[in-house]
């Protein structure tokens, strides 16, 4: 039997869909609808930069990581800067060996290799000869080896429950330079400090002040994939001084915001993929 394969574009956007996966090529801003899938998906960004949203927060998707949404949960993506979004579906015998929750790993050479195997033109171009199934089972296969190994990153920004913690999420990611202390944060939306710290340790699995490390350094990449130097974006994101900064972005991306923004320029053809796409949609 073929596989069904489909391939469109809508307002600018390139899809390829096939029954294992897709690729995606987005203008910055573009959001995807709300939905849910039967089958957990890996995602990866071969340019540019994602989010990942679920009811369990925020997972950020920069160069060199993939995010894992495990079935059933309801999620949208945003694109941050152009990007080319591969997606590769797990059965859930190989599903079964990744959490059961979101995350982000860190993607080494082979699984990124093999990511773009498995969303590669030979899914959707009818020109080239597609992969057998024990061939992309094996694929498959070495890919959850690969995540299996790798640790779990701290690019998953917690989704806040409570009230209280949900009013100060909504400040702070409207405004993630704003310095305002816990306590005054408390001050304003009427709960006390030892309150608001209980509340982080025991929804978020975190103090306040690492929970707002972790917002600033999602913002962070979101800029540096829009464009901003260090500099303006350190002072964006509230750090006083750009060495704090990047000694704050290393710490949870191992690289300098400098090397990261030189690092994700390299697939340049992406980003030239979908001005080409979009012209000729135009």
């Amino acid at each position: 039997m073929p596989v069904r394969r489909q391939s469109r574009r809508i307002a600018g956007v390139t899809s390829h869909i096939w029954p294992s996966g897709g690729r995606h090529l987005w203008p910055s801003g573009e959001t995807s609808a709300v939905q849910s899938h039967a089958r957990g998906h890996l995602v990866y960004a071969a340019g540019g930069v994602l989010a990942v949203h679920t009811e369990r927060g925020t997972s950020i998707v920069p160069a060199n990581r993939v995010a894992w949404t495990p079935a059933g949960f309801t999620h949208y993506h945003r694109a941050h800067g152009d990007t080319d979004m591969r997606i590769v579906f797990l059965p859930p015998s190989l599903a079964r060996l990744v959490p059961g929750h979101p995350a982000v790993f860190l993607a080494s050479g082979l699984a990124r290799e093999v990511l773009l195997a498995l969303t590669g033109p030979r899914n959707y171009d009818d020109a080239a000869p597609g992969y057998s199934r024990s061939a992309r089972s094996r694929l498959l296969r070495v890919l959850v080896d690969e995540l299996r190994e790798a640790h779990e990153q701290p690019l998953h920004l917690p989704e806040p429950r409570d009230d209280r913690l949900r009013a100060i999420a909504r400040m702070l990611h409207e405004n993630p330079g704003d310095n305002t202390s816990l306590a005054e944060l408390g001050t304003t939306i009427g709960a006390g400090t030892r309150t608001l710290s209980r509340l982080f340790r025991n929804e978020l699995g975190m103090t306040f002040y690492e929970w707002r490390t972790q917002l600033r350094v999602y913002h962070a990449l979101v800029l540096l994939a829009e464009g901003h130097d260090t500099t303006q974006t350190a002072y964006a994101c509230g750090w006083a001084n750009p060495s704090g900064f990047i000694a704050a972005f290393t710490g949870i991306l191992g690289t300098t915001p400098g090397r990261y923004r030189t690092g994700r320029q390299t697939a340049p053809r992406a980003s030239a993929d979908v001005h080409r796409h979009q012209r000729r949609s135009s």
